[in-house]
């Protein structure tokens, strides 16, 4: 008896064996599963499978940066880019109120991306040589400079005034990035969130306040007292939505729905129903957006 339970202990063992190595010959699939394998677009955190079969499309999004991104009274998370992401949850899933918004800080929108935490940054960022290295970006919808902002009374006129000065800046902002690179000389006292930096420029806790202008814009109407250095940082660039790095299906699906809100000048209502009066009526919104997609 003890023979004839050691023979079939032996064959069972064997027949695991056998069929794992076979498995693992397959060149479909190492997992045994007969399933082909994902690719980076498909396993990403928001492939168009995963998000249609959650039901919701999840966004970061600014919540203190109009007119971007902002909270009303209501406490309704509204601006141009978080418009701009319940449309394309309308056309994604049927319905604008399938999204949920993740609020992110400058710094923290490539991190929620790369760990999967949203599947779509609408966050008024800017494209970089940098940052195209970590994520992937759609085609732009707006262009913007990156300018200064300093009291009236501060006697700052020029950049070259701003030697040996403090700026604000909020980490991880274009602003950020490209004071830290290229004006050593300049002391840099740094924020995490946008309304704690325009606080602190308001409480005189530095010389000037280093943002998209559109931002400078903005506060600066509510805000009397400032004004905008003329000069700019660095040359003009496009904002664009990202999506995780390698997540080509999602990008383009993006890509495709600006060119069909292009036709009906979608970005056009989103700029003058949050942009217009803070640039003003003079302002040619082709200066600002980029309809359909196109530089």
């Amino acid at each position: 008896m003890r023979k004839t339970i050691a023979v079939w202990v032996t064959v069972f063992l064997l027949a695991g064996i056998l069929a794992a190595c076979g498995a693992a010959k397959d060149p479909k699939d190492a997992t045994g599963s007969g399933a082909k394998p994902a690719s980076a677009g498909e396993s990403g955190g928001g492939s168009i499978r995963k998000i249609k079969d959650r039901g919701k499309l999840i966004v970061g999004v600014f919540t203190d940066k109009p007119p971007f991104g902002f909270t009303d009274d209501k406490g309704n998370k509204i601006g141009f880019d978080s418009d701009l992401a319940k449309r394309f949850a309308k056309d994604l899933l049927g319905d604008e109120s399938k999204i949920e918004f993740v609020t992110v800080e400058p710094a923290s929108r490539i991190p929620f991306l790369q760990s999967d935490k949203v599947d779509l940054i609408v966050a008024n960022m800017t494209v970089t040589d940098e940052r195209k290295e970590a994520v992937d970006f759609t085609n732009p919808t707006m262009k913007v400079a990156t300018q200064v902002l300093v009291s009236e009374k501060s006697g700052l006129k020029t950049l070259a005034d701003l030697k040996g000065k403090k700026i604000i800046v909020t980490k991880g902002t274009t602003a950020d990035l490209f004071l830290t690179k290229n004006r050593p000389d300049v002391e840099l006292v740094k924020y995490e969130k946008n309304t704690e930096s325009q606080q602190a420029l308001k409480d005189g806790r530095g010389d000037g306040y280093a943002q998209d202008n559109f931002v400078l814009f903005a506060w600066s109407r509510q805000n009397p007292g400032f004004t905008l250095i003329p000069e700019k940082l660095e040359k003009e660039a496009p904002i664009a939505p990202a999506v995780k790095k390698g997540n080509t299906e999602l990008r383009d699906w993006v890509n495709k729905e600006l060119e069909t809100l292009g036709q009906e000048k979608f970005l056009l209502q989103l700029y003058n129903t949050y942009v217009k009066e803070e640039l003003g009526s003079a302002t040619d919104p082709n200066d600002v957006i980029t309809e359909g997609g196109k530089l």
